[in-house]
């Protein structure tokens, strides 16, 4: 069965790279209306853009850490589109932080990209979704949030975070036929990993912990991501899916 997501407006935050790009193609493929917002990188969201130029998809710019810019970006999407049916909080960032060399500042950056930006695009995404009594939410978190992950402790406190909000939120707006779920990725061979992984024998070495022996692939989970939004899982809220190859046996 082929999924089509026909007359169907997709909102993904982070869309220009990784695991966003390979989902505003993934939905593209669907027949999808794909928005995706981009911080910086403009290059890369006007390569994406002309890649998928046959298809109703628009990139905006967006400053993730700042309220104003995610709600003007929110209204911008409905006002281009019409109405948001589902939206995919992708975007964020992976630094390291030893415990003792982490700064506030170090944390603060990571909540607010991390999390705070999810709960925001969901706060201004949801009032559209209750008028239209329709509604799928799917968070990409990690499982670093499900077991912690060493000079990460801020990176994993936000995955963390991001489970239970998702979980919360399910239980709190399924009943306007909005359901809310979460991805939970392991390693994933992004633009975010590619310094670790420049090291060849570390690739291996992680690989080999994996019982399918290797790294995700971004398209590894946009697939996922791309099931939760369609009509496939429309019994599904709350559900934090876990796509690691079976490194981490949770969920």
């Amino acid at each position: 069965m082929k999924i089509d997501l026909s007359n169907k407006v997709v909102l993904i935050t982070g869309g220009s790279r990784g695991i966003g790009a390979a989902c505003v193609k993934l939905f593209c493929e669907a027949n999808a209306k794909v928005a995706f917002t981009y911080n910086r990188n403009e290059e890369a969201a006007e390569k994406l853009a002309i890649q998928f130029k046959n298809f109703e998809t628009k990139s905006y710019q967006n400053d993730i850490t700042s309220e104003e810019s995610i709600k003007n970006t929110v209204e911008k999407v409905l006002t281009d589109f019409g109405k948001i049916d589902i939206l995919v909080n992708n975007a964020g960032i992976w630094e390291e932080g030893k415990i003792s060399e982490l700064t506030l500042q170090d944390w603060n950056k990571t909540i607010t990209i991390n999390l705070s930006s999810m709960f925001l695009f969901c706060k201004y995404v949801i009032p559209s979704m209750k008028e239209n009594e329709f509604g799928r939410i799917i968070n990409i978190s990690s499982t670093a949030g499900q077991r912690g992950e060493a000079n990460y402790s801020h990176y994993a406190s936000s995955k963390g975070g991001m489970i239970s909000f998702t979980k919360s939120l399910a239980a709190e707006i399924g009943k306007y036929n909005i359901t809310t779920n979460s991805v939970a990725p392991g390693w994933v061979l992004t633009d975010m990993t590619s310094d670790v992984f420049n090291d060849k024998n570390y690739l291996k070495n992680e690989a080999e912990k994996i019982p399918i022996k290797r790294i995700a692939l971004a398209k590894d989970i946009a697939g996922p991501v791309l099931f939760l939004a369609s009509d496939l899982a429309n019994h599904i809220n709350g559900e934090i899916l876990n796509v690691n190859g079976g490194s981490v046996l949770c969920g």
